[in-house]
Parts: C-alpha cells; sequence; structure tokens
C-alpha cells in the first residue's frame, strides 16, 4: 500500500509518499521559519496562508521524486490535530480532497502518534511495548506504548512543555527565533557548572515535569549579569538550563521504564534532536540494560513521513474517514484507540 501523507499542523508543511513494502519512497518540507522570524514566533494566519500556497506543489514534487502518479496512490492520510485550527484545516481539506478525487481511503492521523512512530522509519525500528518520552515545543510527556492505538499516561508537563521553556530561554538570552535550537548550539561554548540550576521535579515521586520555576532561576541569574549580556554569559546560561532540562528528562525516563518493567525507551518530537540529551538518555538505558531509539533528524521536526507511516499502519487495519472533517486544537494522545476501535473515526 502506498500512502501520501500531509502534515500541516502548524508552521512546516509537509508531505511523504510511504510504501507498507518498499518503505519511505520520498519526502519534502517546506519550513516557515524566516517568515515568522521578524515576529519572534508563529502568526496562525500566515501560516495558514502559506500552507495553501506549498502543499499541492509539494505533492506533486513527492509523487515525481517516488516516480509515482495519482493512479498509484492508494490511501491519503492527513494530521488532523493537535495544531492551529486553521493550519489543519488546510491540510485536512487538501487531503480529503485528493483522496475523493483519486477514489481511495482516507484516515485522519494524531500529530502526537505521528511522533511517536517516526522512529518506525529507520532500519532498525523498536518493537512494541515500549515507554515513549514525546518531548517537542508542545508536549513534554510520557506514555507507556503497548501497541498501535494503547497508550497510557505515565506523566506530563504542569505547565510549559521543554521545547516550548527552551524558546522563552532563548528569548530572554536575546537569541534569534526559532531560540530552542540556537541556545542547544551556544550552549556547546558554555562553562561547566558556572551556573548550576536545580533540575526541576526531581525530589518529587512520580513522571511528571515542570519547567516553569525553572525558567524563573533563570530569569533572575540574568538579571544579576551586567548588561549587555556578554556571548560567554550567554552561553554559560544556556549550558545550565539545558543541563537542568535534560536532568529532569533523564531521572524521569529512568522511572518510567522502572515502573513499567520496559528495557525500551523511544524519544521523539523537536527536543529529540538535541545532542545532550540523546548522550544522557542513551548513559541512561545502557544502565538500565536497556536501549533507547530516535527519528532520524530529519523527522525530529513535524513532518510528512510520520504522517505517512502512522496513517499507512491505521489504513492496513482497515480504518478509515467519511467525509466529515473534524479538526482537534487539543487532543489527547491517550483519546486515541487501536485501529477499527475508534470512536466516530471522523476527522
Amino acid at each position: 500500500m502506498r500512502v501520501l501523507g500531509i502534515e500541516s499542523s502548524c508552521d512546516e508543511t509537509g508531505v511523504a509518499v510511504y510504501d507498507t513494502e518498499r518503505g519511505l519512497l520520498s519526502h519534502a518540507l517546506f519550513s516557515q521559519v524566516k517568515l515568522h522570524a521578524e515576529y519572534g514566533g508563529v502568526v496562525p494566519e500566515l501560516a495558514s496562508r502559506d500552507h495553501v500556497r506549498r502543499l499541492l506543489p509539494l505533492v506533486d514534487q513527492v509523487l515525481a521524486e517516488a516516480g509515482l502518479s495519482r493512479q498509484d496512490v492508494d490511501g491519503v492520510a492527513y494530521t488532523t490535530g493537535p495544531g492551529l485550527l486553521g493550519a489543519l484545516m488546510v491540510g485536512a481539506m487538501a487531503g480529503r480532497s485528493l483522496a475523493l478525487a483519486w477514489g481511495v481511503p482516507a484516515v485522519a492521523v494524531h500529530h502526537m502518534e505521528g511522533h511517536l512512530l517516526a522512529p518506525m522509519l529507520e532500519a532498525e525500528p523498536p518493537a512494541f511495548p515500549f515507554v515513549a518520552l514525546l518531548v517537542s515545543g508542545g508536549h513534554t510527556q510520557l506514555i507507556k506504548v503497548e501497541a498501535l492505538g494503547r497508550y497510557e499516561l505515565l506523566g506530563e508537563s504542569l505547565d510549559d512543555a521543554a521545547g516550548e521553556a527552551f524558546d522563552k530561554t532563548a528569548k530572554l538570552l536575546g537569541l534569534p527565533y526559532p531560540g530552542g535550537p540556537e541556545l542547544a548550539r551556544l550552549a556547546e561554548q558554555g562553562v561547566p557548572e558556572r551556573f548550576v540550576f536545580t533540575a526541576p521535579m526531581i525530589d518529587r515521586p512520580g513522571m511528571d515535569f515542570s519547567f516553569s520555576g525553572l525558567k524563573t532561576a533563570v530569569r533572575q541569574a540574568v538579571a544579576r549579569l551586567p548588561t549587555p549580556l556578554s556571548e560567554q554569559d550567554r552561553a554559560d546560561v544556556a549550558l545550565g538550563f539545558q543541563t537542568a532540562v535534560v536532568r529532569a528528562l533523564e531521572v524521569k525516563c529512568r522511572r518510567a521504564l522502572q515502573a513499567t518493567g520496559h528495557r525500551t525507551l523511544v524519544v521523539a518530537g523537536g527536543v529529540s534532536a538535541n545532542t545532550a540529551l540523546r548522550a544522557a538518555l542513551d548513559r541512561m538505558a545502557a544502565k538500565e540494560r536497556g536501549r533507547v531509539y530516535y527519528p532520524d533528524l530529519r523527522f525530529c521536526t513535524d513532518n510528512g513521513a510520520m504522517i505517512a507511516y502512522a496513517g499507512a499502519q491505521r489504513l492496513l487495519a482497515g480504518e478509515q474517514v467519511d467525509s466529515a472533517v473534524t479538526l482537534h486544537a487539543r487532543w489527547p494522545l491517550t483519546d486515541l484507540q487501536p485501529p477499527g476501535q475508534s470512536a466516530g473515526q471522523a476527522a
């Protein structure tokens, strides 16, 4: 089965073709970073308009790169939430329309299920069951994953997501948008232990996260520094902040593995590209006699490949949507069901 995947939940337009026998055939991504940079964040209306401009040309591009015609597509998968409603509308309407025009089934995909399954695109994919850390600008969650659609929430952020905390701290340090990756790069130049921030909530039981107190501690530390901040000051603060976040994620992931008895950890979402986080989790998993799986760096951020893969798995199981289009600005991952059991499969 060859599935066209469409991702348009926020500020990246992603399209891909996945073949259930041959794997990923092609993918293309257009990032709106330059479009939103002057505003310091995503402007929803601009994001939606740009998806309209980019989406269909990207569809033509990935089909051409895969050596396929539209008649070769067996199904269409598109993101239906969570995300910006206007942006989701573009991808959902396009995906549903293409499926109707081509006479193939369509399936609506949960954005975070796409991220969770992104490591399955690799040559050595993880096997169920496992623990998943979904860590991005909008989510920080630990999920017990027994099978496709069988998800149990173990812990989540009580305030900002880790990626959001990265972005806000980067803005405090005067770094350009998008701030998270810039902060991570700057931290590489930092002096270790010049700024030591307490890793949040590791002294409390459970697997929930909180990063608001850490942001406050960083803000107070910056306020005590002479202005304007030197490049070294910014690098040292960035390293101290990143170290605290990574430590918090590492501790909670260890607890999740111990609580479930699983030895496989899947880490996905934009922050999963962070090299310091990967190194810390790899060390932790080795001590726990386990293993960590990550997506390829190309598929850590939003992309069409993960939606094509997730959609293909549900289409193979016979799941599809009717002609209705329902979008979800917010949508708990644990509301999903295994294929064939989802209630009201309109999307």
